[in-house]
Formats: structure tokens, C-alpha cells, sequence
């Protein structure tokens, strides 16, 4: 086989301060690992995310006394970023992804973390994104923002940085109504202001830690910083990705929302470069 499967999964305990990243590769022969598109399921060994009835995927992945266990109930149709799926990251030939998320998907399940088992309910995000080259040349890494807001209101977006500074022109972004309807972002639209940074106790990396996010045209304020500090992956690549948490406002009225932060190329490079 020519095929080598690559998963990971995190599990962040907000009230212990615990952070569990975990990952595992496999070839695609002999049943060890593959995908399906129908009936849909992914799968790493004994790590999996099916459709186990219509519009129903539970995951499952254990490793080192950590478990997740949950069912995800879709409740919007999907989401397509960019020009109905199609989204550009760059000018040059191949500079783009399909892209697609399923946001608010009630979920239920568990999580154990060593000798304790925890019944855990929610409204989960689903991100899917695949294409068949890289970002162009001069691009140093992104910082992607998604957040699920308590008036059933979601909100993406990514900037993707590069080497001398700027930030890539056709950075985007999407925001969702309660009815799944999607109003496209572009840069400009949104302005973010770093407020604090975190070091990295492992590389001596500096991550964003606290941000202000204002989109003026949906009339849109929010405040918010990581939900803990330490949520840094140091797996076959290093970067941070966990969970946020934000207050603001959105047409004047107060709103809460929580959600995740990917940020790369803050301790190493697209390339792998320290």
C-alpha cells in the first residue's frame, strides 16, 4: 500500500487544567485504517467516526486513559465556505480547498479521563477541508476561529499569515445564521486584536492568548481568550488548538459563545522549521 493514515484527538479538561493530545498512524492495508463515503465512516485502528443511522455519527478513540465517546445529531444543512464550496486560499494554481462544516450538531455521549467517566451533552462543529496541494509559497501559517454563539449563530474564519507580515488577501470567512443561512466574509470584513500572548513551557513559542473581534457590518463585538492556557499539540508537527471563549455583542444584544482556535506557524514553519 501507498496509503498512510494520520489521526489525532484532544481532550481538554477546562476545570483540572488538563490537556491530553494523542495520535497514531497507520498504513491503509489489511483493514488497518481507510475511509468510505458510503455508509460514511473514517476509521484508525479502533479510532472511527461512522454514520451509525441517518443524519447520526458517533466517534470513538481511546489512548493512554482517555476516551471519547460521543453521537453527533446533524441540525443544519451543511455549511459551504467560499464560492459554494470552493474555497481560495492563494493565487497560484491549486491554491484552494473544498470546504464544508456541519455547525450545532447535538451531541451526546462520554468522556473518561483516567479512572473517571463523565456524561457529557453539547452542540459540536464539524470541519471538513481536502485538497491536493499546499498553500503558496510565503505563507507562514493561519490562526482559524470558530465559535457557536447561545443565539444559535456560528461564526468562521481564518487569517492566513505570511513571512513578511501581511496577511494573505483572500483570507475569508463565513457567518451562519440560525437557520443555516450564510453570509461569506472576506478579509477586511472582521479585524482582530491580539490582547495577550502565552510562551510555550516546551519551545519558548509565543501564541496569541486573547483576542477582540469585530465585524461591523453583522454589527458584531466580541472578547475572548483561550478557555486554558497550556492547549499546545507537540505531536509529528507543533502547533496550538483548543478551546475559546467569548462575551461581546451581536445587533446590541449581550451573546456568549464557545468554540476552538487552530494557530500554526508559531513555533515552526509550513515546512517544519523551527
Amino acid at each position: 500500500t501507498n496509503q498512510i493514515y494520520l489521526a489525532h484527538f484532544t481532550v481538554s479538561d477546562i476545570a483540572e487544567q488538563g490537556f491530553y493530545p494523542h495520535e497514531r498512524f497507520s498504513r491503509g492495508a489489511a483493514g488497518l485504517a481507510g475511509a468510505e463515503s458510503a455508509p460514511y465512516r473514517v476509521w484508525l485502528e479502533d479510532w472511527y467516526a461512522e454514520e451509525v443511522r441517518p443524519g447520526v455519527v458517533r466517534i470513538f478513540a481511546e489512548s493512554d486513559g482517555v476516551t471519547l465517546d460521543i453521537e453527533l445529531t446533524k441540525t443544519l444543512p451543511p455549511v459551504l465556505h467560499g464560492d459554494l464550496g470552493l474555497s481560495q486560499k492563494g493565487p497560484e494554481s491549486g491554491n484552494a480547498s473544498y470546504y464544508y462544516s456541519f455547525v450545532r450538531q447535538e451531541t451526546v455521549g462520554s468522556v473518561r479521563i483516567q479512572d473517571e467517566t463523565f456524561a457529557v451533552t453539547g452542540k459540536s462543529w464539524k470541519d471538513h477541508e481536502y485538497s491536493t496541494n499546499a498553500l503558496n509559497t510565503g505563507i507562514i501559517g493561519w490562526d482559524w476561529f470558530s465559535l457557536q454563539l447561545d443565539i444559535g449563530e456560528s461564526l468562521m474564519f481564518f487569517n492566513i499569515r505570511r513571512e513578511d507580515g501581511a496577511l494573505e488577501p483572500l483570507s475569508s470567512g463565513s457567518y451562519i445564521d440560525a437557520q443555516g443561512n450564510v453570509t461569506p466574509l472576506k478579509l477586511g470584513d472582521w479585524t482582530l486584536e491580539v490582547t495577550d500572548t502565552w510562551r510555550s513551557p516546551s519551545n519558548g513559542s509565543d501564541y496569541p492568548a486573547g483576542w477582540i473581534i469585530t465585524i461591523p457590518s453583522l454589527d458584531i463585538e466580541l472578547t475572548g481568550a483561550p478557555l486554558m492556557p497550556n492547549q499546545e499539540l507537540t505531536v509529528s508537527t507543533i502547533y496550538y488548538e483548543g478551546a475559546i471563549g467569548f462575551i461581546g455583542t451581536v445587533r446590541g444584544a449581550p451573546v456568549t459563545a464557545r468554540g476552538y482556535v487552530e494557530m500554526t506557524g508559531y513555533a515552526e514553519t509550513m515546512e517544519g522549521r523551527l
